[in-house]
């Protein structure tokens, strides 16, 4: 039986890890363990927010019986042998996105959390927010008829600096696995079942990182998807979801709480609100620790992320881009 209540510790002390702290305390209760490679870091960390313990060493948070659930936050190109070590000593693992490298990656790490009776889950604000919730059981209701075509827009303008994450081949830089895992996550949640006919057009930073990518998918019901991602130049955060009677428009949708659904015949448009942008962690990290106490991990989409890893890595295979020592 799963203890009532569940120890976290966090890997990191970024924007994520503060405001996964914060979200800790909505839900009554502080986080109980920091660990961030550079030490002082983590000790201003653990004083901010009120946290038990801070670790010298990253790997003893992987030791520590105490803890239940780790999150990592650090960069992409870390997370593999944080998550390995971290599923090999029995704690439960809520990765931040995109959640691995490559497909090998995540194929593996699902294995070992399976071997290992583990819940393992990307933190994925899509999969979470109430309104998505809401829209799928609209969709599914099929009031809207099937949907038939997706179109997605993420655009950033980020500087040229080329030692920030954004465009450092060493840090896993680029739009794909930063913005575009978002975009791919919508489309899959809305799709009847994963595209597998797929085509791009990409465009290299100056460090060899996919800045600009165009992507159209299909998948074998007929339904189809435009995607469009830069990191040199702003766009919308826009979806919009086409169906046979009306469609539904949704703006800043990683963090969606509103949405717009119009009828195709009158145009008449109904509001869909549902959660809070702020709460974004919140409902994550609840429905984790459901999922750990439950052994219910469904509400996770742990597949929906392995066909989402699946598309990127095919991606990036077609265009030749990979990450120094990275196998796939």
């Amino acid at each position: 039986m799963a203890k009532e209540n569940l120890n976290w510790a966090v890997l990191g002390t970024g924007v994520i890890a503060n405001q996964m702290a914060e979200a800790l305390q909505k839900m009554g209760k502080n986080l109980y363990a920091v660990g961030n490679r550079t030490h002082q870091k983590a000790v201003d960390f653990a004083a901010r927010y009120g946290v038990s313990k801070v670790y010298d060493s990253i790997d003893d948070m992987f030791t520590d019986d105490a803890v239940d659930i780790i999150y990592i936050t650090s960069p992409h190109n870390t997370h593999y042998g944080f998550m390995k070590k971290a599923l090999e000593h029995g704690k439960h693992l809520f990765v931040e996105k995109s959640i691995t490298l490559n497909s090998r990656e995540l194929e593996e790490m699902m294995a070992l959390a399976e071997e290992k009776g583990l819940v393992l889950a990307e933190a994925m604000t899509i999969w979470h927010m109430p309104v998505y919730k809401k829209l799928w059981e609209i969709v599914q209701g099929g009031s809207l008829g099937r949907v038939q075509m997706i179109t997605m827009n993420f655009g950033s303008f980020k500087e040229y600096n080329m030692k920030n994450r954004f465009f450092n081949m060493k840090l896993a830089g680029g739009a794909m696995l930063d913005i575009g895992v978002y975009a791919l996550s919508i489309v899959r949640s809305f799709m009847e079942e994963k595209p597998d006919d797929i085509i791009s057009q990409w465009q290299a930073s100056p460090t060899g990182s996919d800045e600009m990518a165009t992507i159209l998918l299909k998948n074998g019901r007929g339904q189809m998807a435009t995607v469009a991602l830069s990191m040199h130049s702003k766009q919308p955060k826009r979806a919009m979801i086409s169906c046979e009677k009306g469609y539904i428009e949704i703006m800043e949708y990683p963090r969606a709480d509103k949405a717009m659904i119009v009828d195709a015949e009158t145009g008449a448009r109904t509001p869909v609100e549902a959660g809070d942008t702020a709460n974004a962690l919140y409902y994550e990290m609840i429905d984790m620790e459901e999922a750990v106490r439950s052994g219910d991990a469904s509400a996770m989409k742990l597949a929906y992320s392995r066909d989402v890893m699946e598309i990127m890595t095919r991606l990036r295979k077609s265009w030749n881009m990979k990450y120094p020592g990275e196998e796939w």
